[in-house]
């Protein structure tokens, strides 16, 4: 998960830069609202005819669209989220508002870019878990 979270922040910085600085300032880690909303493909967090959409969409395009969701409801409160602090921010993204209306929802999803430095997601997603490998051959305390 950690690549994961990982190549979620080299999209998230690229899309939402005043968002970014202000999670990274309040010390807010993609894992804080990223487990709940992937882990349950977001059915815990949005409405359920709202996750049902997301599930759709998932099963056509694959895992990228869970994390193209996630940025584009960070894209939707970005102006909220950074007059918040580290604890309303968590329990906002926590417990998302009830009417959020789809049409917005999935505008603000197709705003995203999903390409980063001429990468796009499977790619830089490679390219980190690479690094990750390179780093565990040279660490003397993981090898076995």
């Amino acid at each position: 998960m950690l690549t994961y979270f990982a190549a979620f922040e080299v999209f998230f910085e690229e899309n939402l830069p005043k968002l970014f600085t202000h999670f990274k300032k309040n010390s807010l880690t993609p894992d804080i609202y990223l487990i709940d909303w992937i882990f349950t493909l977001y059915s815990k967090s949005l409405p359920l005819d709202l996750a049902c959409r997301i599930w759709d969409v998932f099963c056509r395009d694959g895992e990228e669209f869970l994390f193209r969701t996630a940025l584009g409801i960070l894209r939707l409160f970005e102006d909220i989220l950074t007059r918040m602090d580290f604890i309303h921010v968590a329990q906002f993204l926590t417990r998302l508002p009830e009417d959020l209306p789809a049409d917005e929802v999935f505008a603000s999803i197709a705003a995203v870019q999903m390409q980063s430095r001429n990468k796009k997601w499977a790619q830089v997603l490679t390219a980190l878990q690479r690094d990750s490998r390179e780093m565990e051959k040279g660490s003397p305390s993981l090898r076995h």
